[in-house]
C-alpha cells in the first residue's frame, strides 16, 4: 500500500486526469460500500507508488480506538478510507471541519466523493454513519476540484502525476484531519503519509 505528506513544491503542470464520481447525493444515513476495492494505477500510467502511514505508523494503514476503527487506501487518484462505528450509537462525519494537507504543503479543506465544482463555497453536509456500521468515501484536497462544465459529474485533478514529473513526489509527505461527531462532541482524527518510492512501469 501507500502514502504520502506536505510538500514544498509547486503542483505539477501536466494536465489532470478527471476522476468521475457518482456516490449518492447523501448527506444522511452512509450508503457506502463495506468493501474498497482495488485501486490500480491509471491506464498509461509511466510510474508507480508505494506509500507508508506514518501518522499513527501502521504497516498496515490501520488505526482504531474505542468508538472508531479505520482503514485507509492511499493512490495516486485520492486517498480512499473506510471507517467502522464500534459503538451502538450513531456518530457522524463534520465534513466542513476536515482539512486535507496536500502533497504540495497547503493545507485546505476536504473534498469527498459527493463534493462537486459548485459546492466548494458551500457547507458540506455531514455523514452520519450509524451504530456497529460501516461507511467508505474518498478524500482529496478541495481546490483539486476541476470545473466540469455542465456535467454533473465530480472531476478533479490526481492527487499525484503518473507522468513524467511522477519522480518529484518521491518522498512527500500528505495526510487528513477528520472530524468527527461523537456524543455531540467534536474529535479530531490526525493521519499522515509518506511516498515510500516512486518507480517506473
Amino acid at each position: 500500500m501507500l502514502l504520502a505528506g506536505c510538500a514544498a513544491s509547486p503542483p505539477p503542470q501536466s494536465p489532470a486526469a478527471p476522476a468521475a464520481k457518482a456516490a449518492p447525493a447523501a448527506d444522511q444515513q452512509a450508503s457506502f460500500s463495506d468493501t474498497l476495492g482495488s485501486a490500480p494505477s491509471s491506464s498509461g500510467a509511466l510510474y508507480k507508488y508505494r506509500f507508508r502511514q506514518t501518522d499513527p505508523a501502521s504497516d498496515r494503514f490501520t488505526f482504531q480506538d474505542r468508538d472508531l476503527s479505520f482503514f485507509f487506501r492511499p493512490t495516486p487518484n485520492s486517498l480512499q478510507f473506510q471507517v467502522e462505528n464500534r459503538q451502538d450509537r450513531p456518530v457522524s462525519i463534520d465534513w466542513d471541519r476536515c482539512e486535507f494537507v496536500s502533497p504540495d504543503g497547503n493545507t485546505t479543506k476536504v473534498a469527498h466523493s459527493t463534493t462537486r465544482w459548485a459546492d466548494r463555497f458551500s457547507v458540506q453536509s455531514a455523514t452520519q454513519i450509524l451504530g456497529l456500521q460501516r461507511a467508505g468515501d474518498e478524500l482529496l484536497p478541495l481546490d483539486y476540484l476541476l470545473d466540469p462544465g455542465t456535467s454533473t459529474d465530480q472531476l478533479h485533478r490526481p492527487l499525484f502525476p503518473e507522468d513524467t514529473t511522477a519522480p518529484q513526489y518521491n518522498g512527500r509527505d500528505f495526510g487528513v484531519d477528520l472530524v468527527f461527531r461523537i456524543e455531540n462532541q467534536p474529535r479530531t482524527y490526525s493521519f499522515r503519509f509518506r511516498v515510500l518510492s516512486v518507480l517506473p512501469r
